[in-house]
């Protein structure tokens, strides 16, 4: 499994304990996008930051490498998308991880990507 950057975001909630067990049991990876686009946005509070960092120091956090961009790109040749959704389900693509996220709808398309949303029962 590979988790989005938004199921990263809804675990650390408090409202979200159910995610965070899921995530536990299934010890995901995330992509090297998801690192950045979390620890990047510039309103973490001094805890959040220190959440997330702790968070991604005991991930498995999978690099962009050459098959992730080459698969990206064709995946915005064949369709309007950001550039992180691109790299997100390139890397799970390239890696054979179920894409774990809450916008299954912008993936949905993908041929190939497997896609679960945890939030849904």
């Amino acid at each position: 499994m590979l988790l989005d950057s938004n199921i990263i975001i809804y675990a650390a909630k408090p409202e979200h304990a159910d995610l965070r067990k899921f995530i536990a049991d299934h010890v995901p990876a995330v992509s090297a996008v998801s690192f950045v686009e979390v620890l990047g946005y510039h309103r973490l509070t001094a805890a959040e930051r220190q959440h997330f960092e702790e968070f991604f120091a005991a991930a498995t956090v999978l690099p962009i490498s050459e098959a992730v961009l080459v698969q990206a790109v064709q995946l915005r040749q064949n369709r309007k998308m950001t550039l992180g959704d691109s790299l997100v389900a390139a890397t799970a693509l390239v890696h054979s991880r179920t894409l774990v996220t809450s916008n299954t709808k912008d993936f949905a398309w993908i041929p190939g990507l497997a896609l679960h949303n945890p939030l849904q029962p």
